[in-house]
């Protein structure tokens, strides 16, 4: 997930807590769905469905941050 951004993403996780717990639900979330789907585990199609689209969110704010800090400097 934005590879351009590796370097600012791993300062971020460092020093910006509210980063950090965004990113880490994004990955917590990227674990379920991949879970879910790979294992046949129970999971109806609107709850797999609200998951896609908390992760999209998550994603979006995550980006929405970087973007912003970049062109911060």
């Amino acid at each position: 997930m934005f590879s351009e951004h590796r370097e600012l993403i791993s300062q971020l996780r460092q020093t910006d807590k509210h980063f950090e717990k965004l990113f880490e639900q994004h990955n917590i979330l990227d674990q379920q769905i991949e879970h879910v789907t790979t294992s046949g585990a129970p999971c109806s199609n609107s709850q797999l469905e609200s998951m896609k689209k908390e992760k999209l969110r998550l994603k979006d704010c995550l980006y929405a941050i970087l973007q912003h800090k970049k062109e911060l400097g």
